[in-house]
């Protein structure tokens, strides 16, 4: 836990799409406690016509960078938490690879413990 899902417009290299699992997922360890060995990505890259956003809602300029992260976690997270995890992911991915705050949609999944089964049919954080 938790499980990340990374949606882009396509033709980044390599390099791009590392930095952003690595952003996250320190951002994670840091502000949600995941262990550093926890990480379970999905990227998909989008053609332009597939990947559809509104670029000024909020009054938010957003570029052909934009960026979604959706993460499924478990729902023990304080308001708090979930507001730092949303500073430090903006911060660290700013910094590597360079992307505009502006261009970072953040969604929270919340679920239940027991709805993880990590391998083996085992619900292994259900108590």
């Amino acid at each position: 836990m938790p499980l990340t899902r990374i949606a882009l417009r396509a033709g980044k290299p390599a390099e791009y799409l590392k930095a952003l699992t690595d952003g996250i997922q320190r951002s994670l360890v840091d502000t949600f406690n995941v262990p550093k060995d926890d990480q379970f990505v999905l990227i998909t890259e989008h053609e332009a016509g597939n990947l559809i956003y509104n670029r000024q809602y909020l009054d938010i300029e957003r570029s052909d960078d934009f960026v979604v992260i959706q993460l499924t976690v478990s729902n023990t997270r304080t308001i708090d938490q979930k507001k730092a995890l949303y500073r430090r992911i903006v911060d660290e991915l700013a910094e590597s690879p360079g992307l505009r705050r502006e261009d970072v949609f953040i969604n929270l999944v919340e679920v239940e413990k027991e709805n993880w089964s990590f391998g083996n049919g085992i619900a292994q954080y259900a108590v």
